[in-house]
Parts: C-alpha cells; sequence; structure tokens
C-alpha cells in the first residue's frame, strides 16, 4: 500500500513537472560575461530555489568531488550569485588544478539556473574548441549534478506531498470528529427539548388540575367559613342566657 502510495506520488510530481521537462535538468552549452569577457559556460535549469540550488551544489561537490566553494551570499531573485573553488584539484577534469565558478540566477520564483564554467588561471578558461577534454569533462560534472538535482527535488517533492496527505488525512479525522461530537450534542439537546416538552405538557395538565382544585377549595372553604361562623353565633347565643 505505501510503495503504491509513492507510486501515485511520483506519477503526480512528474506529471506536473511535465511542461517544463524540456528546458529543465537538460545541460546546454552557452556563454557568460565574466571578468568583462565572454566566457564558455555550461547552464542548466533546476526546479527549486536559488537558495536550494546554491546549497545542494556545494554540498553535492564537496561530497562527490571533495570541492569547497565559496560565495558572496545570496542576492535575491534575478540577481547573480557567483560561486568560486580556486586552484582545486579535479582529476575527473585534468590533472592540473583549476578554478571552478558558478553563476545562480533565478528566471522565475521556482526555476533557477545554474552557469557553470572554469579555468586553468585567468588567461586561460575552458572552451569546447581550446580545451576539448577539459570542457567534455566539465560538462559531465554539470549533467551529473543535474541528474542528482532532479532525484533530489523529486524525493523532496514526494515527502512535500506525503506531509500535505497526512496533514489533511489528520483534519479529516478531526472534522470526522467534530462532525460526530455535534451530533451526539445536537441529539442530546433535542432530547431535552422533548423531556422539557413533555415536562411543560405535564405541568400543564396539573395547573389545570390544581385550578380545578382552587375552585374546589374555595367552596369549601366558603362552606367551612359559614359552619364555623354559624357554631358562633350558636355560642354567643348560649353564653347570654
Amino acid at each position: 500500500m505505501k510503495n503504491s502510495l509513492l507510486c501515485l506520488l511520483l506519477l503526480v510530481v512528474v506529471s506536473v513537472m511535465q511542461p517544463a521537462a524540456a528546458q529543465l535538468y537538460d545541460v546546454r552549452q552557452s556563454s557568460i560575461n565574466h571578468e568583462k569577457r565572454e566566457r564558455s559556460a555550461l547552464k542548466v535549469q533546476i526546479d527549486g530555489t536559488p537558495e536550494w540550488t546554491r546549497d545542494f551544489w556545494q554540498s553535492w561537490l564537496k561530497d562527490t568531488y571533495n570541492i569547497k566553494v565559496k560565495g558572496n551570499g545570496l542576492l535575491g531573485v534575478g540577481k547573480r550569485d557567483i560561486l568560486v573553488a580556486k586552484q582545486v584539484p579535479a582529476s575527473s577534469v585534468s590533472g592540473k588544478l583549476i578554478d571552478l565558478y558558478a553563476l545562480v540566477t533565478a528566471p522565475s520564483d521556482t526555476v533557477t539556473e545554474l552557469a557553470v564554467f572554469a579555468a586553468f588561471d585567468s588567461d586561460t578558461y575552458f572552451d569546447p574548441e581550446k580545451t576539448p577534454s577539459e570542457y567534455a569533462a566539465l560538462r559531465n560534472i554539470v549533467t551529473n549534478f543535474a541528474s542528482a538535482a532532479r532525484l533530489k527535488a523529486y524525493r523532496e517533492q514526494i515527502a512535500a506531498a506525503e506531509k500535505e496527505l497526512r496533514e489533511t488525512e489528520k483534519e479529516k479525522e478531526r472534522l470526522e470528529k467534530e462532525r460526530v461530537s455535534l451530533s451526539a450534542n445536537t441529539q442530546s439537546n433535542l432530547d431535552k427539548i422533548e423531556a422539557l416538552k413533555k415536562q411543560n405538557a405535564e405541568n400543564k395538565i396539573k395547573s389545570s388540575q390544581d385550578s380545578v382544585q382552587l375552585i374546589t377549595n374555595a367552596q369549601l372553604l366558603e362552606t367551612r367559613k359559614a359552619k364555623l361562623q354559624r357554631r358562633r353565633d350558636r355560642l354567643s347565643t348560649l353564653d347570654k342566657k
């Protein structure tokens, strides 16, 4: 059941992301202006915020290639954020030390573009024509990162969807409990109303009976008053003799 749910959530995530699938995570050759010159670069668009892409690029490079990059901090949507690792070993690229650069921009609120370029020094930047093997190796790094970023994004989106599902299920349970409680309370109130109606009906009957008894009592009271008065009068007559 759990595996089926995960598959369903993955299908939902993939279907949501389909419209942008032609661009997201596809590494393409491009260029970027750096140090007042156009440099060959590899660009890839990531489904995520600039901060997310920046953090994952740094952690992924450190975990995969033991390369630590530094930056000046996130500048925000639409702004540029340069990340650089100066004179670091990258055996998968070259036997020499290299400078590795990355530029993070935000084309939209949910999509980030990562531009990666590299150089041996300030005069020799990687280029598909001048340094084809190094440039190809750099493309391989960016491609591997894009695959890792896609997998991480999918997993996080599935986790978020699972959390939302759990929250919705909890809300459903809460609403159901509240509905049952309100129904029981309503029934209890209805029962009390019926009991009060019955009590009122009994009170009305008793009140009518008491009214009849009051009339009888009043008549009896007058009769006994008259009887008492006659006896007093008789006693008064006897006392005068």
